[in-house]
């Protein structure tokens, strides 16, 4: 049983990846699943009229005949092949997995089905069954190196413009979203750079992100300095000038994310019994060179215990936004409930430190 092939590997030589019966396309990153899409839909349909043999529909409304109706149609256009996409399916695959796992062991020739969803479990006899005859492709937001590859290949593929390494790793430290939002900052600076010009560090500090993006880092700077006042007060501007909540915890949770995966990397150097030093954690958990001075007193001052619960408390914060806080009141004091989390005084004795850990 194959495993399922990361987006950007599938994306970077979808004709080595020919794809029969099912696709799956999971995930929870939006720009890479519509690229993977297109990228399907290129590979499958051919000539001018592919749009006549693509039918689309969406997984909360569609049932199980009509979809099987599209499949057993043959197209007018488009070499007779033909592409059936269900849109944000998960609740179609939950309603019909036994009838799709049928499917999937004798599909129809000349067809492709392919399912959108965000979760695909691989211990399901769906997925084990799709990852045997069929493909699976997850759209997933790259880890710190990949990224950094990927602009540098995206600024020069899409919009002819080299991008300096510094300028790469700034690049990815500033936007820290999604791939969307850092192909929209790709295509401003390229505009800027000029016709086959170079994206300079100087350029990104300059058009990338604005005082808004500025003054969420110095809110995230002051939280782990321990200045909460300093913090809720950034907090109250970047909300009064219309910030979007959930966008905000996107651009700060990431470092939160790093100083997390340090803790963890120390914690694992304490159970082996082995030396790492803070420093090395806070490098092997993605940050970058030019920005250790800055995070390892931050680290050592927010503390392995309340480090050792970053992960808990961004999903807490997360749900919350999306859920019963998604009002503007209440989410100000989810975020505000962060904030108090990681700018409070660590416990005496809960402090990271650097050198051997023991």
């Amino acid at each position: 049983m194959s495993k399922p092939l990361d987006a950007l590997d599938y994306l970077a030589q979808p004709k080595k990846h020919p794809v029969v019966g099912v696709c799956a396309v999971f995930g929870d990153e939006p720009f890479l699943k519509r690229q993977v899409l297109a990228a399907l839909k290129g590979q499958v349909l051919e000539g001018d009229d592919a749009d006549f043999s693509i039918a689309m529909f969406a997984g909360r409304d569609v049932q199980l005949r009509d979809v099987n109706d599209a499949l057993a149609t043959r197209a007018l256009f488009g070499g007779g092949r033909r592409m059936v996409l269900v849109e944000e399916a998960d609740d179609f695959v939950s309603a019909h997995r036994p009838e799709l796992e049928e499917y999937v062991a004798q599909p129809r020739s000349g067809a492709l089905l392919v399912l959108d969803v965000k979760l695909w479990p691989a211990t399901t006899r769906l997925a084990k069954a799709v990852a045997t005859g069929g493909l699976a492709i997850e759209c997933r937001f790259p880890p710190p190196a990949r990224l950094i590859k990927w602009l540098t290949s995206w600024a020069k593929s899409q919009h002819q413009a080299a991008l300096d390494p510094m300028a790469a790793e700034l690049l990815a430290e500033t936007v820290e979203s999604e791939l969307g939002l850092y192909e929209q900052e790709l295509a401003k600076l390229a505009a800027l750079a000029g016709p086959g010009g170079t994206i300079t560090p100087e350029l990104v500090r300059s058009a990338v992100g604005g005082w808004r993006a500025q003054t969420a880092w110095e809110m995230l700077d002051a939280a782990l300095d321990g200045d909460t006042a300093r913090a809720m007060l950034q907090l109250d501007h970047l909300l009064v000038s219309g910030e979007v909540p959930i966008a905000l915890l996107g651009q700060i949770s990431a470092s939160l994310r790093r100083f997390a995966a340090a803790t963890r990397l120390i914690e694992q150097a304490d159970w082996q019994r082995r030396g790492i030093t803070l420093r090395q954690a806070l490098t092997d958990a993605g940050f970058k060179p030019f920005v250790l001075n800055k995070v390892e007193p931050q680290l050592r001052k927010l503390g392995r215990g309340r480090a050792a619960r970053l992960y808990r408390w961004l999903l807490e914060t997360d749900l919350a936004l999306k859920g019963t806080s998604s009002s503007p009141a209440r989410a100000r004091l989810a975020l505000e409930e962060l904030i108090v989390r990681i700018s409070a005084p660590a416990p005496s004795g809960n402090t990271a430190r650097s050198g051997a850990v023991r």
